[in-house]
């Protein structure tokens, strides 16, 4: 059975030790506590948007057309990008470690978006860093 996270996990992260307690407790309570084994897949390259992960404890690796370009870690959001974007995932994740993530819809995902501003503000960060702009944007 999954269990609603120890909010305390989430303000213990970099990325959410601005967020008051309200705003850290409305994220928790709309995602799912999930433990996952090494060498899962979370999320495939060039599918649609329909979850999104906050890691809370273990490593990824983000690959695109089969290649790592990245690994993430603690505190660091996956399949975000897509969902703000309205886009197909640009990647696939794999764990490489055991791990502990809040597991979010993609509806959970956008309501957090209109609901919790400085979530939002740190999802589109997140997505301007990782997908490349267009000249002249």
């Amino acid at each position: 059975m999954t269990q609603s996270p120890d909010t305390g996990r989430l303000t213990a992260l970099d990325r959410f030790s601005g967020l008051s307690d309200a705003e850290v407790a409305l994220i928790a309570s709309r995602g799912t506590q999930v433990h996952l084994p090494a060498d899962w897949s979370l999320i495939w390259e060039k599918t649609p948007a329909d979850k999104a992960y906050i890691i809370l404890r273990g490593e990824v690796s983000v690959r695109r057309a089969g290649t790592e370009i990245a690994r993430l870690g603690p505190g660091d959001t996956v399949g975000e990008s897509a969902i703000v974007s309205r886009k197909l995932r640009n990647a696939t994740v794999v764990s490489l470690t055991e791990m502990d993530v809040l597991h979010f819809t993609s509806d959970s995902v956008r309501q957090l978006l209109d609901e919790v501003p400085a979530f939002r503000e740190a999802l589109e960060q997140t997505t301007r860093e990782r997908l490349p702009q267009p000249a002249g944007s």
